[in-house]
């Protein structure tokens, strides 16, 4: 990476929760600091601890133990209306499930952010055309998620996550809930994404096509990381799809 600026730090983070009488480790104490503008990508089995890292970068959860620093802020000790500005402003995030809100069209999912935000209407409103036009959606702004296909739902949900204009994406599973050719077209447009805006995206994902577009790769497995690589150390046959 030409720009080895730590925007997230992850710093001795264990997590640790009951499941009946039993304590299970999630996470058994977690080095990681991840670069301004890189794609990485975190992958393991289910069970792993994959996601429950995700959601301790996203500060959707806290640790048991350890820190988690965004741009060096430790998110943990923020309040509640702080960590709400933060995942606001700061992070775009986008589920395999979508979750768009179905009564409204794909325009007023992606405008949703910006007025929270406290962006006016009208300027929300040409943001989010923009946006639907760069993710190749200008024919369905008025389309309700019911009348979009898997693929086109999670183009709205790629374009509702920069709405305001995040430092970090987060993309938990982008391709789960999608057919091959579609999901290799979505990790071709968040690939597409990352190098032209500079955005830093981090994914939790099983798909192993997500490698080549990866500049890194976390292995973590029975809630450790067991080894991290660069593109180039890549050596796993997944049937390249070739980036631009």
């Amino acid at each position: 990476m030409a720009d080895q600026h730590t925007i997230v730090r992850v710093t001795g983070v264990k997590k640790s929760f009951k499941l009946g009488a039993t304590d299970v480790q999630a996470l058994k104490g977690v080095d990681l600091e991840i670069y301004a503008g890189e794609y990485l990508s975190i992958m393991g089995p289910s069970g792993s601890g994959k996601s429950t890292l995700f959601n301790m970068i996203g500060g959707l959860d806290k640790p048991s133990e350890g820190k988690v620093y965004i741009d060096e802020v430790d998110i943990a000790q923020l309040d509640a209306f702080e960590l709400a500005w933060l995942r606001n402003r700061k992070i775009g995030y986008i589920f395999q499930t979508f979750n768009l809100i179905q009564v409204m069209t794909a325009l007023e999912n992606i405008t949703l952010p910006m007025i929270f935000a406290g962006v006016h209407n009208d300027a929300a409103v040409t943001k989010g055309i923009e946006l639907l036009d760069l993710v190749g959606l200008d024919k369905r702004y008025n389309h309700k998620p019911q009348e979009l296909s898997g693929g086109q739902q999670q183009r709205v949900a790629i374009a509702r996550s920069l709405a305001n204009d995040p430092a970090i994406i987060l993309a938990d599973e982008p391709t789960g809930n999608l057919d091959l050719s579609t999901g290799e077209e979505i990790i071709k447009l968040m690939n597409k994404l990352s190098k032209e805006r500079g955005v830093t995206i981090i994914t939790a994902t099983h798909d192993y096509k997500m490698l080549n577009a990866s500049d890194r790769v976390v292995w973590i497995e029975d809630g450790l990381i067991k080894k991290i690589e660069d593109r180039d150390q890549l050596n796993i046959d997944v049937g390249c799809i070739r980036m631009a």
